[in-house]
């Protein structure tokens, strides 16, 4: 999944913890920065909600005979219309109206440009960690996880207890993922998606795949097709969830009917059943720092004072299911045990 983040906010340097020994706040008692009301981004469900084929029949907003716009005269658009028509049974003259409206997004396209491999393993840039950590390892971050905790404990007790994953590391996602929904993004989420199926390259088969579920996601969902908006890479909600992740784990965790992983109810439950699935281990070591070694369990992060090395565990590497990256692993860990460290 890809992931943005900015959140303004005093910086707290932390001592290298292990899983076992949390981190310890500079300040036991800070002043707490107060959460704002989540943005109103979240999709709305139409009540008199009709399948894409009837709202063509009925003359539906996105029926069209062919398509118009930046999506004009693409096969491969045209192409994956008319796969979605034969495997799913989606109306040719809805799609052709939807993809009508959609936009090619230039930023979108910057922000998906090939970034060149390295052809051998390189050590870790000064400070590179010390860099990231800043980002996350935050005043306001610890606070208002505290908070949002505290105002979701129900939730957040519920979904540790059916799902078997520490309450910490399900608010630190969404700390890391959102900053607890004040960041889910902006960008509409079919617009995005579209752009990076059919005017890029590199990742084109990997997000045409997630068009097609997002696609089926709204229809099973209820959700307006242009609404939804999020990340430029089409993650969504307060856990930052891709169309495939959306339609395999998310859940309907407040039993309201529908899953809106940008409730932060459901969002709690999406992350915690996302962690359960991929084999989160309740109650075991994440991580914990140790000396130089080849052994391939062990990783190196470099701060300004010189490399740590850290001995990872199973669930250090769940967490690498959510973002492949062993500083956003460790970022979600160490922001887990500070948030738990203030809020017992």
């Amino acid at each position: 999944m890809t992931h943005k983040l900015i959140a303004p906010s005093l910086v707290v340097i932390f001592l290298a913890g292990c899983a076992s020994e949390p981190l310890q706040p500079t300040n036991p008692t800070p002043k707490t920065i107060a959460i704002t009301p989540i943005p109103e981004a979240r999709p709305q469900k139409l009540e008199n909600y009709n399948s894409p084929s009837e709202a063509d029949m009925n003359g539906g907003d996105y029926s069209a005979m062919g398509i118009t716009g930046d999506y004009a005269g693409l096969y491969s658009v045209q192409n994956f219309i008319n796969f979605m028509v034969r495997k799913h049974g989606f109306s040719q003259n809805y799609l052709n109206g939807l993809f009508s409206q959609a936009q090619r997004l230039d930023s979108v396209i910057k922000l998906e440009s090939p970034v060149a491999a390295p052809t051998t393993p390189t050590k870790p840039h000064l400070g590179s960690w010390t860099r990231y950590r800043n980002k996350f390892l935050t005043e306001a971050h610890i606070s208002n996880g505290v908070e949002f905790w505290r105002s979701h404990a129900d939730a957040v007790e519920r979904a540790s207890l059916q799902y078997h994953v520490d309450p910490e590391y399900i608010v630190a996602i969404i700390g890391v993922e959102t900053y607890f929904g004040k960041n889910v993004g902006k960008t509409r989420i079919f617009d995005a998606l579209a752009t990076l199926s059919f005017y890029t390259e590199r990742r084109s088969k990997y997000f045409t795949s997630e068009l097609e579920h997002y696609l089926l996601m709204t229809r099973e969902e209820g959700y307006e097709p242009r609404q939804p908006v999020g990340s430029w890479a089409g993650a969504m909600g307060l856990g930052q969830f891709m169309p495939s992740s959306f339609r395999h784990l998310a859940v309907d965790f407040n039993s309201d009917g529908r899953r809106d992983i940008w409730h932060p109810e459901d969002a709690i439950g999406s992350v915690a059943h996302y962690f359960s699935k991929n084999g989160w281990q309740l109650n075991q070591p994440v991580t914990y720092q140790t000396s130089p070694s080849t052994d391939p369990a062990v990783i190196e992060l470099s701060t300004y004072e010189g490399s740590e090395y850290w001995f990872i565990q199973k669930n250090f590497k769940v967490i690498k299911r959510y973002n492949n990256s062993n500083k956003y692993a460790m970022a979600v860990h160490q922001l887990a045990q500070a948030i738990k460290d203030r809020y017992y």
